[in-house]
């Protein structure tokens, strides 16, 4: 979708990035087993993030072995199905069909013929998906008509349209007990931080295209790069603040390398406009 959420490769020690690419490969593995061979199309760094974050905490990681998608003669380790890995691989699904019929008034018309063809390819997916995950589904169609509609007023908030997309990652997560609420709380601020990064990482673009813009409707053409900073770095230090007081076993490291250093890393890029290079980068 977006590939915001990695983690900062340099400082992550060998286990660490041994769990957070067998997660990978074990959700692209998940994707192909539930919806069949197009489905790892949707693989992304955000639902690794969020197969990581909603995994039972565990004391130690054994992964299996697996034939990668990309190329059946190689057996990678991998993450074994699980019900984190099966959420997040539904969930994927279901983000994935709102956006494209999103971006069905959103883009040009070859675009458009493009994102008719993927809604087509990934119908049968996306009812399988709305089926197992109905509340998240009627979560993200809400929350992104309600963003929608505040594009088409030109919305000056970045409050309000930012809330709308926060609301649906947020709602990615089980509620209940103290558990659900540090996620609820990661998800939400993780969501606001992604909707104010895509909307800097697109400005010129919206700008040059007519587009709406968030940070342009809220500052002007040029935007107000050090006020949307702050106000993004404050949405990571609220999500930091919460997996403080979370509980996510042999994962915990893995997770604060990609919210205390990764997260702000992609922010930096966004801002010095070294992003488009950056996330070309794959995780080998």
């Amino acid at each position: 979708m977006f590939g915001y959420v990695r983690p900062f490769r340099p400082e992550l020690k060998c286990r660490d990035f041994d769990l957070y690419r067998a997660t990978y490969c074990g959700l692209c593995r998940c994707l192909r087993r539930r919806y069949g061979l197009a489905a790892p199309m949707l693989l992304n760094f955000d639902f690794t993030f969020l197969a990581l974050l909603l995994w039972e905490p565990e004391e130690g990681f054994t992964p299996c072995k697996g034939r990668c998608h990309a190329n059946p003669l190689r057996k990678l380790p991998m993450c074994p199905d699980s019900p984190a890995l099966e959420l997040a691989a539904d969930e994927s699904v279901v983000l994935a069909w709102w956006k494209l019929q999103d971006d069905l008034g959103d883009e040009g018309f070859g675009k458009r013929l493009a994102v008719r063809a993927m809604s087509w390819v990934f119908r049968a997916a996306y009812r399988k998906a709305a089926r197992l995950r109905p509340e998240f589904d009627q979560t993200a169609e809400r929350c992104l008509k309600e963003l929608a509609l505040l594009e088409k007023e030109n919305c000056p908030s970045l409050d309000r349209t930012a809330d709308a997309f926060a609301r649906l990652l947020q709602s990615a997560a089980p509620g209940g007990g103290e558990r659900g609420r540090v996620l609820s709380q990661m998800l939400y601020h993780l969501g606001r931080w992604i909707y104010l990064a895509d909307a800097r990482d697109d400005l010129e673009e919206d700008m040059a295209r007519g587009r709406y813009n968030p940070a342009a409707a809220r500052y002007g053409p040029s935007g107000d790069d050090e006020s949307l900073k702050r106000t993004m770095s404050h949405s990571l230090e609220l999500m930091g603040a919460a997996l403080q007081l979370g509980e996510f076993g042999c994962r915990t490291a893995l997770l604060e390398n990609i919210v205390y250093l990764g997260l702000p890393l992609t922010q930096r890029a966004v801002f010095d406009g070294t992003w488009k290079e950056i996330k070309k980068q794959r995780m080998r």
